[in-house]
């Protein structure tokens, strides 16, 4: 489906989705009117209901946000005030909240906000939050959470007769079921939106509900029934003029090609994907779609074809990513070198001062070489200052970057992405952790994650290895990036059984019982490309099939153990007992050779 993980989940969204993305259908210029009528003081009618309006008009998330817990402490207040102050000021929040990211954040505003509209007793807004509070579940990757709380509000939503709501639903909740791997469930929500939406004559629903679908029957290798569907979507989003979409489900199209072993079809789709994108400025699938074609050039056998399209790839991702973080860095060196030059100037006065009082007198010397002595040390200490700032800088940066990009960012502005013949990647995560997670408090699972990934930390930096990244309870690192140590396969796999050893004796610590879980680890070898992304909070990663390949030698894992791919199992079976496990089936890889790693 569109939404894959990321992408068309927020086109999705956006589209349909009532209270979940609620920049749709806002008016910033009547909000912006409404401010100015608040503040002057002057308003017709009650306070409360113009402070409503601007949190439910208003689409700067930090203004909303202000707004509407303005519109809940007044509201709280006035015991007269309805419950639906309160209700739809927790709403209001939670929107915000869920814009910025926040999920934790959005889920109790929203809970705050169902409270009130049960005792309001609007099966409407009730079914509307359920629904709200079912796609923060999803988009935090709480599947089972998001499930519960979509089909309660389909059933409220489906009492008050909203065809709309019902049908936005059932289609965000089959493409909850679609990230989830849960096709036949995906396929039966899907397909009554579809219905829906056609009997209603809503065009845009009609367009994503049957692309979706072919999303669906594509992943179930059903290629005439996708290609159908999708074709449909197709037609229907251009005569919308809504091109993004578009240019993902042409995507897909190569892919089912692909599947066919119709590679010119597959080339001839990918390449328009990319022509669409490119023509309107798509800067995402542009991105996407010359990954797309690295891909299909590979299976071609045009290897320099296909590199060529993987570097336009990488590059258009970090030359609109890293632009932004870049200029950052800029400004505060200029503005360090402007501080610095009034620094020196204030000086040059100061000295012009003392030459023009020593012809005034010995008093006046007196007088003015007190003054220079309490200048002087002002600029030591704001030297010092400035210096320290700059060392806290540096610190806060090597956190984020690995020494050498940090330093290259620092004396280029930039940082170009490299390629590396053999880094040896793994990645870890908990088993059963999503369900442990779904009785915690956003504090306590923090904690917990924080527990171990701590020790990650001191065990990866112990073996000369470099972590990239955490993303929920699984953690990604990488050796051989940044030192011409060839033994970064060995260093792996002898961090991988510190970490492993370290969980089992978590395990086993009463103390910690609470705290103990399973951890699955896999690891890979090969070339993979690495470089900055990020706008804002940047960040260093990798990629390539190397990293893929990783991903899925620790989702094929178990419990407590160690498993490595075969490029990783030729650099170590000398020195480690490794356990063959034969050749295994892997989505979207076929049959892949695995070895467990038992023992030094």
């Amino acid at each position: 489906m569109i939404s894959i993980k990321e992408r068309a989940y927020y086109i999705l969204i956006g589209f349909f989705c009532f209270g979940i993305y609620f920049a749709i259908g806002q008016d910033q210029k009547l909000a912006d009117s409404l401010i100015v009528e608040y503040n002057s003081g002057f308003y017709k009618g009650n306070e409360l209901e113009i402070l409503m309006n601007i949190a439910k008009e208003e689409t700067n998330p930090d203004r909303k946000i202000e707004f509407s817990k303005l519109l809940i402490a007044k509201a709280a207040k006035d015991s007269s005030s309805s419950y639906s102050f309160l209700y739809t000021g927790y709403l209001q929040k939670g929107n915000a909240q869920l814009f910025k990211g926040n999920n934790p954040g959005a889920l109790k505003s929203y809970f705050k906000s169902l409270e009130y509209a049960n005792r309001t007793k609007d099966d409407k807004g009730i079914g509307s939050l359920m629904i709200s509070i079912a796609g923060t579940y999803s988009a935090m990757g709480n599947s089972n959470s998001a499930q519960k709380y979509y089909n309660n509000g389909i059933q409220i939503l489906r009492k008050v007769n909203d065809s709309i709501k019902v049908a936005t639903a059932l289609l965000n909740a089959g493409d909850d079921f679609f990230n989830a791997g849960k096709l036949d469930s995906a396929l039966i929500y899907t397909r009554e939106s579809v219905v829906i939406f056609k009997n209603i004559n809503h065009t845009i629903g009609q367009a994503y509900s049957l692309g979706n679908m072919g999303m669906i029957y594509a992943e179930q290798e059903k290629d005439n029934l996708a290609e159908s569907n999708i074709n449909k979507a197709i037609t229907i989003l251009e005569e919308l003029e809504d091109y993004y979409p578009i240019s993902v489900y042409l995507t897909y199209m190569s892919d089912i090609y692909l599947r066919k072993n119709n590679l010119p079809a597959a080339l001839n789709y990918a390449e328009k994907s990319l022509e669409l994108a490119a023509r309107y400025g798509l800067k995402e699938q542009i991105s996407d779609a010359n990954l797309k074609l690295s891909e299909l050039y590979e299976v071609k056998g045009e290897l320099g074809e296909s590199l060529s399209y993987y570097k336009n790839h990488i590059a258009y991702r970090d030359s609109v990513k890293n632009i932004e973080a870049v200029q950052q860095m800029a400004n505060q060196q200029d503005a360090q070198r402007r501080i610095e030059i009034d620094l020196l100037e204030q000086r040059r006065k100061n000295q012009s001062n003392i030459s023009l009082g020593a012809a005034a007198g010995l008093l006046l010397i007196g007088i003015l070489a007190i003054g220079l002595f309490r200048r002087n040390t002002f600029i030591r200490k704001t030297k010092q200052i400035i210096e320290q700032e700059r060392d806290r800088s540096d610190v806060l940066l090597l956190n984020i970057l690995p020494e050498e990009t940090a330093a290259e960012l620092k004396a280029n502005g930039k940082v170009k992405a490299r390629q590396y013949d053999a880094v040896t990647v793994m990645f870890t995560d908990f088993k059963g952790f999503t369900s442990f997670s779904e009785n915690l408090s956003p504090e306590a699972l923090v904690e917990t994650v924080d527990f171990y990934f701590s020790k990650f930390d001191t065990i990866i930096e112990k073996h000369g290895l470099e972590k990239i990244k955490t993303i929920g309870d699984a953690y990604m690192c990488a050796g051989g990036l940044h030192d011409n140590n060839e033994d970064h396969a060995k260093r792996m796999v002898r961090a991988a059984i510190e970490i492993a050893a370290f969980v089992e004796e978590t395990k086993k610590d009463t103390s910690a019982s609470e705290l103990s879980f399973d951890v699955r680890i896999g690891i890979n070898t090969g070339p993979v490309v690495a470089g900055v992304v990020g706008t804002k909070k940047f960040a260093y990663d990798i990629w390539g099939d190397t990293v893929n390949v990783a991903s899925r030698m620790e989702t094929m894992s178990e419990g407590g153990k160690i498993n490595i791919a075969e490029n990783t199992y030729k650099l170590v079976k000398e020195e480690f007992v490794c356990e063959p496990r034969g050749e295994i089936q892997v989505k979207n890889r076929g049959m892949m050779q695995m070895y467990f790693v038992n023992a030094l």
